[in-house]
């Protein structure tokens, strides 16, 4: 018998039609002898709905009592699915975070778990009850209710199964594992059995969604085996475990896109000094003696033109491309080749041992991931033996 945590996000369990699925999904693991902890998002669409209610109080709310808000979406989804499943007759309870005593620090709409106590986990477990816990929520130092940011119930689940000693950690989604690229701009992006953790933080780095970045590195150090697997389709999905990948090079490509590009009339190390200051993380890059260029997100954009005010100027829609694999990070000749030869025009690049990024045009992203995807991850080796990566 294993101890599993499973986490159904918004999607899965958007509509009672799809919570009653959810429930006959535990249900399964229930019957094959395992003790389940559930862990779920809101409804789709509701933290977007209670954020519109905010914003027609204030458009720029008070944070503390934006985490009030928000955290009451999950309480809606815990108390339907432990209904869903009692009425099947398993008996569950449902648990806020405070209930559970998840804390964290107090850092409103963001915060980070510090800690999970499993005292009330493990006296539910113990009777042979499914648990039901609201993720995205916590609770800080001085009892204020706070959230963990957008996907923040992956990292709720990550910790409790890490607190539990949990034999897997499983996140249900709408995609049915991890690819070696975002399959809906290429085809030929190809699911992956496996991927080691540092592959899959680098690709949660720079632009996967299949899992949020924090729940990946939080499961990395604390040692959680993480499996993706599809909200409503039967298979393995994909494991994310520490077994070394069985060759060195490129595993998958990520993407950000929607991106701008901005000039701003100031040496770079006066921009990076300001920048660290207020906690930004943007790829900066020289552009002469008296100018810096800078990449941000459509999110940050209008703080960072706040923040420099007349000196920024948005110059252009861009995206970022980055080949991950060990080694990729010494690609960069080869890589400049190849789009040369497809007349693809490369801003800028930045290199680490695992990664190489590339600043492409907006326009560009797609044809730029097909041409690379296809050189150094499909053609580089045949994928039937390699455990590698992807993006969703």
């Amino acid at each position: 018998m294993a101890l599993l945590v499973q986490k159904f996000g918004g999607t899965s369990v958007g509509s009672i039609e799809r919570i009653e699925a959810v429930a006959d999904r535990v249900i399964q693991s229930r019957l094959q002898g395992h003790q389940i902890v559930v862990v779920v998002s809101a409804m789709a669409g509701e933290t977007n709905r209670l954020l519109g209610l905010a914003k027609q109080i204030d458009e720029v709310p008070t944070q503390r009592e934006l985490d009030v808000l928000l955290s009451t979406g999950e309480q809606v989804t815990i108390a339907l699915l432990a209904m869903a499943l009692n009425k099947r007759g398993y008996p569950a309870t449902s648990l806020t975070a405070d209930q559970v005593a998840i804390r964290t620090d107090n850092a409103f709409n963001n915060a980070s778990i510090t800690q999970v106590d499993t005292d009330t986990l493990q006296h539910f477990l113990s009777r042979d009850h499914i648990v039901v816990v609201a993720g995205f929520q916590g609770r800080d130092s001085l009892n204020n209710i706070t959230t963990l940011g957008r996907g923040g119930s992956d990292t709720t689940a990550v910790a409790i199964a890490g607190a539990l000693n949990a034999d897997e950690c499983q996140i249900f989604t709408d995609v049915d594992g991890v690819y070696t690229t975002d399959p809906r701009l290429v085809s030929e992006a190809c699911k992956l059995s496996a991927i080691h953790f540092d592959d899959m933080t680098a690709m949660a780095r720079h632009g996967a969604k299949v899992l949020q970045l924090q729940s990946v590195e939080y499961a990395e150090s604390h040692r959680v085996p993480l499996r993706v697997v599809s909200s409503f389709d039967d298979g393995e999905g994909t494991l994310v475990n520490f077994e070394p990948s069985s060759a060195a090079g490129a595993v998958g490509v990520a993407i950000k896109a929607q991106q701008s590009l901005l000039n701003v009339e100031q040496p770079i190390h006066e921009v990076e000094q300001r920048l660290q200051l207020l906690g930004f993380d943007v790829w900066c890059y020289a552009g002469d003696n008296h100018s810096t260029w800078m990449v941000t997100a459509a999110d940050a954009l209008a703080r960072l033109k706040l923040i420099m005010g007349d000196l920024a100027v948005v110059e252009e829609n861009v995206a970022t491309v980055t080949i991950v694999g060990e080694g990729s990070g010494q690609m960069w000749p080869h890589v400049e080749t190849l789009l040369l030869e497809h007349e693809l025009a490369v801003y800028q690049q930045t290199s680490t041992v695992r990664c190489l990024s590339l600043l492409v045009q907006g326009l560009d992203v797609q044809r730029a991931t097909a041409i690379l995807h296809k050189k150094f991850v499909v053609e580089a080796e045949s994928l039937d033996n390699r455990p590698l990566l992807a993006v969703s």
